[in-house]
């Protein structure tokens, strides 16, 4: 079944551009301390920004990067660890767009408040007038309101609408309902852009999977994966564990102790091992790398371990990574060779200590050409890029492979069943 937009999606291609000014929410949040520690969000938007300007209009950019709102007091911490001065900088040399930043007047514990028309004439003046490519804003998360959900975040809101013709949405992985996000989409005409488009596809693809479908999925915490983790489970022919995931698993299953392991997640893995009993689902690797430190890597202090020794009762240190070696074998190799569609939201070592495991799992995955894999975002992402390179610059060009931008969202949209749902994506279809 192909897979295809909610015909509800108003899409940024439907609309005449010519002489709009349209206020384009992406996802640009990859500055850490004032450097960009990855490109591959900003790049995947150059499509959106050639195709405004192409088309006559006049586009004005945001994002947000990092955490700068105190949840506690309010108050909103600014500084050129958290500018988009390093995108602006880089925008510029890629595409020579042409954009300026607007400096604008920051409160020190409160943030922009000043935004409104008034503040921006001048700027909106150049932008027609085409002395400049386009405007990039501030951060998102200086602006007073942001992320407050209360009065402040309707009239930034509308202040922002105020500015523009046209709101286009290509930050999936943006996906709380923040002013930039979600109201800003409910008081003025908005879309969908072609990264936004592309991602929901794709999550569709992963949703209504062409079988057998492989699921490779870990995590550091097994609380924060139980929601997509029991649909994958529910949907998968096979699953793949990696993490403190796998370990809380063995954990419920054997009834050992790991360090590392809380016992609230080993509580919570025993529905799985119920659930697998009956199933068998679950595709075990057999050898793990145990550490006696978390902190480092000492050859001295590793060893692997099999799991076919495990007995109830016994006590193991870290387990930091999958032993390469083991996924060799064919209870492993054979359905990752078999597979239609796999879908990775998985490192499966303590990187960047322990990573042979990831590597391996990553070059097992690239050997099946015919299936469809759909790499998960974020840390997944920036693993196969820094692990396997020669794989992931081949499959950026490759049909079969799709990089989602956003992690956090595909796993809220699968656990949810549909991207729909999503309060960014519904106030688009409102």
């Amino acid at each position: 079944m192909a897979s295809q937009l909610n015909p509800k999606l108003p899409r940024v291609q439907d609309f005449d551009l010519a002489g709009k000014v349209v206020l384009a929410r992406v996802d640009h949040n990859v500055v850490e301390k004032g450097v960009i520690k990855d490109a591959f969000r900003i790049d995947s938007t150059f499509g959106l920004i050639h195709y405004i300007a192409s088309r006559g209009g006049f586009p004005i950019l945001m994002t947000h990067v990092g955490r700068t709102r105190d949840k506690k007091t309010g108050r909103i911490k600014s500084g050129p660890g958290s500018s988009v001065a390093p995108v602006v900088d880089y925008l510029n040399r890629k595409l020579e767009a042409g954009l300026a930043a607007p400096d604008l007047p920051v409160d020190p514990d409160w943030g922009i408040t000043g935004f409104s028309e008034k503040v921006m004439a001048p700027l909106l003046s150049d932008l027609k007038a085409r002395k400049i490519g386009g405007l990039y804003l501030p951060n998102t998360r200086w602006f007073a309101g942001e992320e407050s959900g209360d009065e402040k975040t309707e009239a930034l809101a509308k202040q922002w609408a105020q500015a523009a013709d046209l709101y286009v949405n290509d930050a999936f992985g943006s996906w709380q309902a923040h002013a930039s996000t979600f109201d800003v989409a409910r008081v003025m005409p908005a879309c969908a852009g072609f990264l936004m488009q592309k991602e929901l596809v794709n999550l569709d693809r992963v949703l209504k999977a062409e079988t057998p479908l492989v699921a490779v999925v870990a995590g550091s915490k097994y609380d924060t994966k139980i929601g997509p983790l029991t649909k994958l489970y529910e949907q998968a022919d096979r699953l793949i564990l990696g993490g403190v995931i796998y370990n809380a698993f063995l954990c419920a299953k054997y009834g050992l102790e790991v360090a590392g392991v809380a016992p609230e997640d080993v509580e919570l893995a025993r529905g799985l091992v119920e659930k697998d009993r009956a199933t068998g689902k679950i595709l075990e690797p057999g050898a793990l790398v145990e550490s006696q430190s978390a902190e480092g890597r000492d050859p001295a202090r590793c060893r692997v371990v099999k799991c076919s020794d495990f007995k109830a009762g016994q006590k193991y240190a870290y387990f930091l990574d999958v032993a390469p070696e083991a996924l060799e074998a064919p209870a492993i190799r054979e359905p990752l060779a078999r597979a239609r569609t796999i879908f990775i939201n998985a490192v499966m070592g303590f990187t960047p200590m322990f990573w042979e495991g990831s590597q391996k799992m990553y070059a097992l995955i690239g050997e099946n050409e015919k299936a469809l894999k759909l790499y998960g975002g974020g840390d997944t992402l920036t693993e196969l890029k820094n692990l396997n390179p020669g794989l992931y610059l081949r499959a950026l060009d490759d049909p079969s492979y799709y990089f989602f931008t956003g992690g956090g969202a595909v796993l809220t949209a699968i656990e949810e069943g549909s991207p729909y749902g999503l309060k960014p994506v519904a106030a688009l279809l409102k």
